[in-house]
């Protein structure tokens, strides 16, 4: 097992909320979780400081950021990226991206096929096998039932109020191996309508 990060923060935008968590020595500290279908960008930094001054910590004490990269909500996808490098980048310390597949997983042993509703009767899967993981996909939902078990799925962004949780113990995990910079996990292009609020850039 990988040493234990000492503070690690983890959030995801990727549905329709901020979800934060603040792990120590990989036990929980403080998490929050507010659904919200627009104003992650202005909410989550507000949250992260809210959990930071709850657990008696700053900024400057933590040791990572992990952060979902989704599928999911192509704005917020890329609200939460840009928000984790931008802290790693300020901080000097490691920014690990965990996709919503693997947070659905975590905790589970042996083969199964995670699931993230994509709406329009559409379904993000991804399927763990003894040879590895598949390559996400898009698919339909009615055909979901063909997919090998057990199948671990999410539905709305409700389902997801533990995701940040599982991520910073994945990303702890993660700290001493080598990883990419954050980058957000799209399987389908955005919507044609343009937010309101344009979403943070993203550079390579």
């Amino acid at each position: 097992m990988a040493p234990l990060t000492p503070n690690m923060l983890a959030f995801d935008t990727s549905q329709a909320a901020c979800d934060v968590a603040l792990v120590q020595e990989g036990q929980l500290r403080a998490h929050r979780f507010e659904e919200m279908s627009k104003g992650q960008a202005e909410r989550l930094l507000v949250i992260c400081q809210e959990l930071l001054t709850e657990a008696g910590l700053r900024a400057c004490d933590l040791s990572a950021i992990g952060v979902g990269i989704g599928p999911g909500n192509f704005t917020g996808i890329r609200i939460s990226v840009a928000a984790a490098r931008g802290l790693a980048l300020g901080l000097g310390i490691p920014a690990i991206g965990v996709s919503g597949f693997e947070a659905l997983r975590y905790g589970f042993e042996g083969p199964c096929t995670t699931s993230i509703t994509a709406r329009r009767d559409q379904v993000y899967v991804q399927t763990f096998s003894p040879e590895g993981m598949q390559e996400p996909r898009l698919m339909p939902l009615s055909e979901v039932g063909n997919l090998p078990g057990p199948l671990i799925g999410a539905g709305g962004a409700a389902a997801h109020c533990a995701t940040s949780i599982a991520i910073a113990h994945i990303a702890g995990m993660r700290v001493d191996r080598p990883h990419p910079r954050p980058a957000p996990l799209y399987l389908r292009p955005a919507d044609a309508a343009p937010a309101k609020d344009a979403a943070p850039a993203i550079l390579p």
